[in-house]
C-alpha cells in the first residue's frame, strides 16, 4: 500500500514502513505494544513492507478489550486482506503473538507464506508439559496465574501486580505502557475467559518456518520433540541465541541478521 503510513482497522492503528511487494506482519506479545518491533522494522524495511500494530486489548489508553480466539483470527484476517490483498504474508511472531499467529495460520493457510516465530513453540502440546520438571511447571503456573488474577482484579491493584511481574521477569518495556488490561490471554488460559484456548490447533505450520529462541531462561517454551520436527521440515530453520525471552531486544544484531538472512534465502521471486 504505497505512501500510506497507517490505517485504522476496528479502532486499532496499523502502521506501515517500507514500500515493497512482500509484506511482513509483526505480532508482539505480553506486555508489549507495536513498539517492540522498532529496531526490527529498521532492519527489514529496505526489503519488505513492515506492518505492525498493538494487539486488541493491549493498549492501556483504550477501553479494555478481551478478544476471543475466533475474533482475534478474524481481525487478523481483516488486517492481512487489507495490507496484502494479492499475496500471502510473512508472520513475525513473539510470545502471545506466536499463539495467535499460529492459530491464524492454521485457519487461513493460504494467507501465510512463511512464519518467523520467537521463543514460543508447541504451547498447547502435552509434550511441552512432560518436558518440564515439576519446579518448572510450578514457575509457569505461578507467573501466569498471577497475571490472570491481576486481570480479574483490574484497576490500580491489577496494574501494580502486572508491572511487578513484568519487572520480575526482566521485561524492558516502559512500565507506563503496561497495565492489567493486556493480561486477558492469561485469563483465557486459566479461567476460560472469552472462550478460552482449548480449541487451538496443534502447532505444525504447513509453511516454511524459522524458529528463534533464547537459551538463558529457567525453562523453554517448546518441547525437544517439537524442535526436532521443525528442523526436519523442508525450508525450516532453528536458531538458538544466548538471550532471555525477549530475543530481539537482548541480542538485536544477531537476531536481525538471522531473520534477514533466512527471509532473503526464502524470498519468492519478485
Amino acid at each position: 500500500m504505497p505512501g500510506i503510513a497507517r490505517v485504522t482497522v476496528e479502532d486499532i492503528e496499523v502502521h506501515f514502513e517500507g514500500d515493497h511487494p512482500h509484506t511482513v506482519v509483526m505480532l508482539h506479545g505480553w506486555p508489549d505494544t507495536y513498539r517492540l518491533w522498532d529496531a526490527t522494522v529498521e532492519a527489514l524495511k529496505d526489503r519488505y513492507c513492515c506492518v505492525r500494530f498493538t494487539l486488541p486489548g493491549f493498549d492501556i489508553q483504550a477501553d479494555p478489550r478481551a478478544t476471543s480466539l475466533d475474533d482475534m483470527c478474524e481481525w487478523l484476517l481483516t488486517v492481512v486482506d487489507q495490507v496484502s490483498p494479492g499475496l500471502p504474508v510473512t508472520l513475525l511472531l513473539h510470545d502471545w503473538g506466536c499463539i495467535f499467529g499460529y492459530e491464524f495460520a492454521a485457519r487461513h493457510p493460504a494467507r501465510v507464506a512463511r512464519i518467523v516465530a520467537v521463543d514460543i513453540g508447541d504451547h498447547n502440546s502435552g509434550a511441552l508439559g512432560r518436558s518440564m520438571t515439576a519446579s518448572q511447571r510450578a514457575q509457569v503456573f505461578g507467573y501466569q496465574f498471577w497475571l490472570a488474577l491481576a486481570w480479574k482484579i483490574g484497576g490500580a491493584a491489577g496494574n501494580w501486580m502486572t508491572r511487578r511481574m513484568a519487572r520480575a521477569l526482566g521485561c524492558r518495556t516502559d512500565p507506563a505502557t503496561i497495565g492489567w488490561q493486556m493480561n486477558y490471554p492469561y485469563a483465557m488460559r486459566w479461567f476460560g475467559t472469552v472462550g478460552g484456548l482449548s480449541r487451538t490447533a496443534p502447532v505444525r505450520p504447513a509453511c516454511p518456518m524459522l524458529y528463534v529462541y533464547g537459551t538463558r531462561k529457567p525453562f523453554m517454551f517448546h518441547s525437544p520433540g517439537w524442535l526436532d520436527w521443525v528442523r526436519a521440515q523442508p525450508g525450516n530453520e532453528v536458531q538458538a541465541l544466548p538471550t532471555g525471552h525477549w530475543v530481539m531486544l537482548h541480542k538485536p544484531e544477531a537476531f536481525h541478521r538471522c531473520v534477514a538472512g533466512w527471509l532473503g534465502a526464502s524470498d519468492p521471486a519478485r
